[in-house]
């Protein structure tokens, strides 16, 4: 069974898209579990009239300590063994569900598996697409290769939090990311070049308004390098080396294409590259 947990609060305005999403989805082996931090709007009226209508939803209606711990609950109250977390305004692409069920079959526990995601803006056109191909952590914390952005587009085995841990319940921004750090040194890791999930950057919401302050790269930055400092002295060498060949590279590639030309002149020219 697949658990998709949607941590919400006061989100009448896409609780109901975000339900009939996963509904839709004609997947026969999942739960969606709401955990809903006490909305003052329409919200869990919307959730209790589709409750009592879907037995795959399970909710609850509390106050929280944040979205980290939301997430948290709902990590206890999953009962499946795969968990999903769907944003109450992101959304899957069709029949995802059943897909991931399908390839996890093959999978080793515990694993991390990972697919593609449009990144939306507020009228729901493309700003571009996140292509997390490469998840190995020192590629990742080099920021070489791009993070999964969104959990629409990713699904783990409910397991590997008995290796990591749940979420940081201190970490209000970015908890997926610090997760992710986490889970891409535990999980097996498989990456699917397939559209799975869909984000939207929504004006106004937490995450938007962190990146329009500005304030967004400090902390990733910071973030970032908290687990720099936790990782053995080995990796951190592999770092320093796939950092001096990620700046070498291009100057190599730019030699070899230039191998016709006066060795002084090519020499000349990579050294002004350099500076």
């Amino acid at each position: 069974m697949i658990s998709v947990i949607t941590p919400v609060y006061n989100g009448e305005r896409f609780i109901e898209a975000c339900i009939k999403i996963v509904i839709e989805q004609n997947c026969p082996d999942v739960e969606h579990i709401i955990v809903d931090g006490g909305s003052t709007d329409g919200t869990v009226e919307i959730i209790r009239d589709y409750a009592e209508k879907y037995s795959h939803i399970r909710w609850i209606s509390e106050k929280d300590k944040g979205q980290s711990d939301a997430m948290n609950k709902g990590i206890a109250m999953a009962q499946g063994h795969i968990v999903s977390f769907l944003n109450v305004d992101d959304f899957y692409e069709p029949n995802i569900l059943n897909r991931v069920l399908e390839l996890f079959q093959a999978l080793p526990e515990p694993s991390l598996l990972v697919g593609n995601c449009k990144i939306l803006d507020d009228d729901d056109q493309i700003k571009y697409i996140n292509k997390p191909e490469k998840l190995k952590i020192t590629t990742l914390l080099l920021r070489h290769s791009p993070f999964p952005l969104n959990p629409s587009a990713y699904f783990y085995h409910k397991s590997l939090h008995q290796r990591i841990g749940l979420y940081n319940a201190n970490e209000h921004y970015m908890m997926d990311l610090d997760f992710l750090i986490h889970a891409v040194q535990a999980a097996n890791t498989k990456y699917v070049d397939e559209l799975w999930g869909n984000h939207r950057q929504i004006s106004g919401t937490k995450t938007a308004s962190l990146m329009q302050s500005g304030h967004h790269v400090t902390h990733l930055n910071q973030l970032l390098e908290e687990h720099k400092k936790k990782l053995p002295m080995w990796q951190r060498l592999q770092m320093e080396l796939e950092g001096w060949f990620h700046v070498v590279k291009p100057k190599i590639a730019y030699y070899l294409k230039h191998l016709n030309q006066v060795p002084g002149k090519v020499i000349t020219k990579l050294l002004r590259t350099s500076t």
